[in-house]
C-alpha cells in the first residue's frame, strides 16, 4: 500500500520534485478515504488541517449562497489537490468540496506535514510553487470573469482545461449547467455559445466530451474586446 501510495504521490505536480525516499515518507503519513457520488468532503467553515489529492474520480469546489445557488471554483480530477492552504494557516475551509461521482483521497494531515518538512525542507519549496501557481491562476481567473463577456469566458475556460488536459482533448465531462456555474453565467446562455462555437468548427463534443477543433479562433474569442 505504501509503495502504491508513493507511486501515485510521485504523479502529482505537488511532490513531483521529491525524490523517492521523501516519497515514501510522505506516503507512510496519508491515510485513504472512499466517498460517494454527491457527498459533501469538506463543508465551507470547517476546521482546515489536512491536504486532500483525488486519487480517483472527481470532486468540485463550490461556494452556495443563502438562495442554494452554486457557484463552481473548480473541477479536480486524478493527481488534483485541494485543502493546500490548511497546511500553512490553520484557517477555516474557504468553500465547499463535493464528490461528482464516486471518488477517493489521499489524505495528510496538517501535524504530519509540519514534522516531514522539518527533515525534508524540499517538500515546503514545492508547495509554495504550487501556491504561486495558484495565484497566478486565480488573478487570471478574476480579469476574465471581469473582463470577458459571456462566449470570451467560455473560450478562456475551455482553452485552460484543454492546457490541463495536455492536449486539444478535454479529459474532464462537463455538462452546460456545470459551465455555467464555473464561469458565472445562465445555463441557456451557455448552451447558445456552445451551439455557435460548434457551428463554426471551433470546438466538437461528443457525449459531452469536447475537443478544441480551433485553438487559434478560441483564443483570439477569449482577448478582452474593446
Amino acid at each position: 500500500m505504501t509503495t502504491t501510495t508513493a507511486d501515485f504521490l510521485g504523479t502529482v505536480p505537488l511532490f513531483s520534485g521529491l525524490n523517492r525516499d521523501e516519497l515514501e515518507g510522505l506516503a507512510e503519513l496519508t491515510r485513504e478515504r472512499s466517498h460517494p457520488r454527491g457527498s459533501v468532503i469538506l463543508f465551507e467553515n470547517d476546521p482546515g488541517d489536512s491536504l486532500f489529492v483525488v486519487r480517483s474520480g472527481r470532486v468540485k469546489v463550490v461556494l452556495i449562497g443563502e438562495d442554494g445557488r452554486e457557484v463552481i471554483l473548480g473541477v479536480l480530477g486524478v493527481g488534483q489537490h485541494f485543502g493546500e492552504l490548511a497546511l500553512i494557516d490553520e484557517q477555516p475551509r474557504s468553500a465547499h468540496v463535493i464528490a461528482m461521482e464516486d471518488a477517493s483521497m489521499i489524505v495528510l494531515r496538517r501535524e504530519d506535514f509540519k514534522k516531514r518538512v522539518d527533515t525534508s525542507p524540499s517538500i515546503a519549496w514545492s508547495l509554495l510553487l504550487e501556491l504561486s501557481r495558484r495565484l497566478r491562476s486565480a488573478d487570471d481567473k478574476i480579469g476574465g470573469l471581469v473582463l470577458l463577456d459571456v462566449p470570451g469566458r467560455i473560450a478562456r475556460l475551455l482553452l485552460d482545461l484543454a492546457e490541463e488536459s495536455g492536449s486539444d482533448q478535454i479529459e474532464k465531462s462537463l455538462t452546460h449547467q456545470t459551465i455555467a456555474q464555473m464561469i458565472g453565467a445562465s445555463r441557456e446562455t451557455v448552451s447558445r455559445a456552445m451551439k455557435e462555437f460548434q457551428e463554426s468548427g471551433w470546438i466538437n463534443v461528443d457525449r459531452r466530451r469536447i475537443s478544441l477543433a480551433n485553438r487559434e479562433a478560441l483564443e483570439h474569442r477569449a482577448q478582452v474586446r474593446e
